[in-house]
């Protein structure tokens, strides 16, 4: 018998959120191929998303959201929870090798926008 897996589906990595799309912001994507749950930081200067990059200098070392669905490509729509939200720390996604001082900075990003890790 063949065995399949199964790959994460959009917001699977949400406990809870407000009421409609309030825990929930249109963005773009700059660049990559994101999954469901990546940790996102947002460059300043163009306003867009990529993955969380802790020794970035561009904004993007800051987490400002979570990815709601897949991206994959360049300046792709995107949702991203920004607010008001609970997720599963176990299905959040990092950057291969960030540090524990880096992982807790970022969790505190999103906990001081209402997007709590349990």
């Amino acid at each position: 018998m063949s065995v399949k897996t199964e790959t994460r589906r959009a917001g699977d990595f949400i406990l809870s959120e407000a009421n409609g799309t309030l825990s929930r912001e249109n963005g773009v994507i700059a660049l990559g191929t994101l999954v469901p749950g990546t940790v996102l930081g947002k460059i300043t200067a163009s306003g867009k998303y990529v993955e969380l990059d802790p020794d970035a200098t561009d904004g993007s070392e800051d987490a400002a959201g979570v990815l709601y669905g897949h991206a994959s490509g360049t300046d792709v729509p995107a949702v991203v929870v920004k607010r008001l939200a609970e997720v599963r720390a176990d299905m959040l996604v990092w950057p291969t090798g960030i540090s524990t001082p880096n992982q807790t900075a970022a969790l505190l990003a999103l906990a001081g926008s209402h997007v709590v890790a349990r």
